[in-house]
Order: structure tokens, then C-alpha cells, then sequence
């Protein structure tokens, strides 16, 4: 099969860094749009963009764009594409999607169509009436932009975030992709001594030794597209050797975490011996207040309750005061820290070096970033 379109959905504020993984993975005229990234590639660029990407939410093949205004549009432009490329005569198709400031808005008939169109291009192919959908699944989604239909399959199954390691969290969990581009921002090197005082389940913590070790967050778990016939089951295979035979072994990275809640502490040691970093990652109770850097040069990347998440609005301010505090300038310490509050800096006391906006969810927020 000759290279395929690809269709990456990822976080806002997330495109670039995104973008510059699948570069560095081989991945073909890469373009980051809104919310997205597009690029192409054989099938071992789609096995190994699932495997390693740790900013994506999920691959998808990109079968066909067009634009669309009735759904008399929609149904002759998917019966167009090349579905007998993918599906076979006994796989399933289940349709899902959005749509947004289009002609074309009613979510249901959008599915119901496609699917139609699917079907009747696929009975002529197989000669066949009836489909009984007792295969492999081929999850089909939609995106209508503007008019702009884009027609996917999606390749990964559970989002990319879901990396295995985290059957538990606590109340107000950090989505893997998110805490991954935090710690990409930050810079995190083998030898990286890393401190989060909120650490919650340990996802910052796991994603940053991950990352120090150059361990791909796919490898402990399984794809959609490892049950589709017209991907080689030797591709599966040689990209995990790939991605195995990149890990970094007894690297100097270290990542400590403190939280005033031994549940919290608990589940992120846990956490981490299932991600397989637990020589690289502890957590320990700890308040705040106490919170003190060691010696040397150390980071810290942290994401703080808030009021629209765990604490009122002043509780959320008096922790930030607190930051400020014990947050000291000095010499080879570097502190990034998320939070949605615009008033953050002031109550913080002093301004950003630099600051990027991301969200977390639909929540905006900034990171900021104090390194001088």
C-alpha cells in the first residue's frame, strides 16, 4: 500500500510540539492546523505514531476532504472514497463525529448518512446486500469545520493519552498528552532532577521519567489497527523493537513528588511501578508551606489546584501566595507551573519569564514558566 494521509487530533496550544514529534519520528509533510496535526506515511509511521507520540490523541487515517452543504453533498462525496481499501466484506464500521458553524449540523443524520454512503459503495465492491459487521472494528469519525468535511479511521481505539499505567486517579487527574507537552516545554534530560509539590497521581512525575528514558507511552498497551487486515502484523512487531531498543537504561533522572494526601502519594507510586519508572519516581506526603529545592540544579513543573477544579477561589489564591514564597530565584532552579487564573502572576508576585497558553480539558490556561 503506497503512504496514507494521517490525521493527528491533539490538545490546543499543543500543534507545534506535536508536529516536531512525527518530524523526528520520519513522518512526511507534516502541517499543524487547529487542533491538529496532518501528515503521511507508510504503515509503520501509523504503528509507530501510536506507539511513541506522546502528545497525539489518536491517529487516524485521513480517507477523503471535501467540502459539503446539503446532505445529498455528504452522502455522494463518502461514496466516492476508497473504503474497500480498508473495510472488509465482514468488518465493522460504527460512525461518529462533529460539527461546527456548518450547513450540515444535525449530528445523528451526519452518522446515519455516512454510513449509508459506506455501505452502498461497499455492496457494489463485494457484490453483497447485508453486511454482518462480526469483524475486525473500523471506527469511522467526522469532522465538519466550516463546511469542511473530513472523513477518518480511527486507528488507535482508547485515546493516546490512556497510556496503561493509570487504571487510578485522583479527583482532578491531568491528561497524560498535556503533563507530556508541559514537561517537553520544561526541557527534561536524563540527568533531570524534577520536583512537582502537587503531585496528584504522579502524572507529570511518570510522563517526565518516561521521557528521560526515552520510553515510548505505547508500548505497554494494544491498538485498534493491530486487528486490521491490511496492516502486516510484522509492522506491529518491528516498531516495538524499535521503540524498545531507543529505551535508555539507569539514566540519573530523578522525580520527586509531595502531596498532603496519602491517598495521592500512594497511588502515584503505584502508578509509577506500572509505568515501569519506580527507580526514577517516588512521592511523599508534604505540604507547600515546607516545600524546599535541594542543592544543585533542579525543575519543578506542577499543576496547582484551582478553583474550578478542587479548592474556592481563595484557597486556590493563598496557595499561589505561598508558591511565591517558597518558590525561590536562584541560580539553576527552573519553576513552570499551569493554572487558568489570569490573576496568577500578581498573586504569585512576580511575572513570568515566559508564558504558553494550553488547555487543560476546555479549561485555558497558561503555562508559566519562571527560569531567570
Amino acid at each position: 500500500m503506497q503512504n496514507l494521509k494521517y490525521v493527528a487530533p491533539c490538545l490546543f496550544g499543543v500543534e507545534g510540539i506535536a508536529a516536531g514529534e512525527l518530524e523526528r519520528m520520519g513522518a512526511l509533510n507534516v502541517r499543524a492546523e487547529n487542533g491538529r496535526v496532518c501528515f503521511e506515511g507508510d504503515t509503520s509511521i501509523l504503528a509507530r505514531a501510536n506507539i511513541c507520540s506522546r502528545f497525539s490523541e489518536r491517529i487516524c487515517i485521513n480517507v477523503g476532504e471535501f467540502e459539503a452543504h446539503s446532505f445529498e453533498e455528504l452522502f455522494e462525496n463518502v461514496k466516492k472514497l476508497p473504503w474497500e481499501d480498508f473495510i472488509g466484506e465482514r468488518d465493522a464500521f460504527p460512525v461518529n463525529g462533529y460539527s461546527l458553524n456548518s450547513d450540515l449540523f444535525s449530528i445523528p443524520d451526519c452518522q446515519s448518512i455516512i454510513k449509508k454512503a459506506i455501505v452502498e459503495r461497499l455492496k457494489t465492491k463485494y457484490n453483497i446486500s447485508w453486511f454482518e459487521e462480526t469483524g475486525a472494528e473500523y471506527k469511522i469519525r467526522f469532522s465538519i469545520l466550516k463546511n469542511m468535511v473530513t472523513v477518518m479511521i480511527d486507528t488507535s481505539g482508547n485515546g493516546l493519552h490512556k497510556r496503561g499505567y493509570r487504571k487510578n486517579s485522583n479527583d482532578a487527574p491531568l491528561k497524560e498528552t498535556l503533563a507530556a507537552a508541559m514537561c517537553d516545554t520544561a526541557r527534561i534530560f536524563p540527568d533531570t532532577k524534577l520536583f512537582d509539590p502537587f503531585c496528584g497521581s504522579g502524572t507529570i512525575l511518570i510522563e517526565a521519567a518516561l521521557m528521560a528514558q526515552k520510553q515510548a507511552p505505547g508500548l505497554r498497551r494494544f491498538f485498534a489497527s493491530e486487528r486490521f487486515s491490511f496492516i502486516d502484523e510484522k509492522v506491529w512487531r518491528n516498531e516495538r523493537t524499535r521503540a524498545q531498543d531507543l529505551i535508555l537504561h539507569n539514566i540519573d533522572f530523578r522525580a520527586v513528588g509531595y502531596d498532603i494526601d496519602p491517598e495521592a502519594v500512594r497511588l502515584t507510586n503505584e502508578n509509577a511501578e506500572k509505568a515501569g519508572v519506580a527507580k526514577y519516581v517516588r512521592a511523599e506526603l508534604g505540604d507547600i508551606k515546607d516545600f524546599k529545592l535541594p542543592e544543585g540544579r533542579s525543575l519543578v513543573v506542577t499543576n496547582p489546584p484551582y478553583g474550578e477544579r478542587l479548592l474556592d477561589i481563595k484557597q486556590a489564591e493563598a496557595l499561589y501566595k505561598t508558591m511565591g514564597e517558597v518558590f525561590v530565584r536562584q541560580q539553576g532552579k527552573k519553576y513552570f507551573v499551569i493554572s487558568p487564573d489570569d490573576d496568577f502572576e500578581k498573586i504569585f508576585g512576580r511575572s513570568a519569564d515566559k508564558r504558553r497558553k494550553l488547555y487543560n480539558g476546555m479549561i485555558k490556561c497558561q503555562l508559566y514558566m519562571y527560569f531567570k
